[in-house]
């Protein structure tokens, strides 16, 4: 199971690590850390050399009731970074998060391979047609409503069931636009309730059925802090078991903040799975 990104292909059937780039003021567990060009790159190489096969970089925050920014703000924070990236380490992959396809096709122009749609097309009619021309890798996730309402009362008939039949019609679109990589991401805390996110979390194997890479992004969620009446901050070990049954559950990718503790893990279910 590969996929291309620009040229270069990656075997994602041995689970590979996105580590995550926040540039965001007011992201829920790094905000504000990394906003100079200093930050960036020690943080950027800190993560390559612990095992990212993939630099994830965010300027819009997406927790629950974020405020929302600009096109031209998200812009102005991320085009900086793309090009300060690319020229400062060869070969970097850069997956960009954002559901805006114009910034999609800004940062691509740019240098990154990847793009991570929180809204799995939803929140721009452009996203899919875009990607589809670019011919990137997109990671498809699901969201119900908005990052400034998704948790007011998230409600399914069956929340592993409905989202899977989600992926399906959008898998369906992309493909009808002749999109080769698709990767899908259930979205753990974007408008599920923690039962509904232990839920999938169960049942992360049964969207192997999709016949896509499953990312899995809960590192340091809300989901694993509040079960354990914790921080954000404290919440390492319990990412780290979370990553693990995911893992153990199919995951082809784990999207985090602390890459060497992913990378063991991947190395330690690897053991069993040989």
């Amino acid at each position: 199971m590969t996929i291309n990104c620009k040229g270069t292909l990656i075997d994602v059937s041995s689970p590979k690590v996105m580590g995550i780039l926040n540039i965001t003021p007011d992201s829920f567990f790094d905000g504000g850390k990394y906003k100079d060009e200093k930050a960036i790159l020690t943080q950027a190489e800190k993560m390559l050399k612990e095992g990212a096969t993939f630099i994830d970089v965010g300027a819009y925050s997406s927790r629950p009731g974020a405020a929302h920014i600009s096109e031209q703000e998200e812009m102005r924070r991320i085009i900086p970074v793309v090009e300060l990236l690319i020229k400062n380490f060869n070969n970097i992959i850069l997956s960009i998060d954002t559901f805006r396809s114009s910034v999609a096709s800004k940062t691509i122009e740019a240098g990154a391979a990847i793009i991570n749609d929180i809204s799995g097309g939803k929140m721009d009619a452009k996203m899919f047609e875009t990607v589809a021309h670019f011919q990137v890798p997109y990671i498809l996730m699901h969201m119900l409503g908005t990052p400034q309402n998704m948790q007011n009362n998230p409600n399914y008939s069956n929340v592993t069931t409905d989202i899977i039949c989600f992926f399906s019609e959008q898998i369906y679109q992309l493909r009808a636009l002749k999109l080769n990589d698709i990767i899908i991401d259930v979205g753990f805390g974007f408008g599920k309730t923690t039962s509904h996110n232990f839920e999938l979390l169960k049942n992360l194997s049964l969207f192997k059925s999709l016949e896509t890479p499953v990312l899995a992004g809960i590192s340091r969620k809300s989901m694993l802090y509040k079960t354990l009446n914790i921080t954000a901050k404290e919440a390492l070990n319990a990412t780290t078991s979370a990553n693990t049954i995911a893992l153990l559950n199919g995951a082809n990718i784990l999207r985090v903040h602390d890459v060497k503790e992913a990378a063991e893990a991947i190395k330690i279910v690897a053991q069993i799975n040989t």
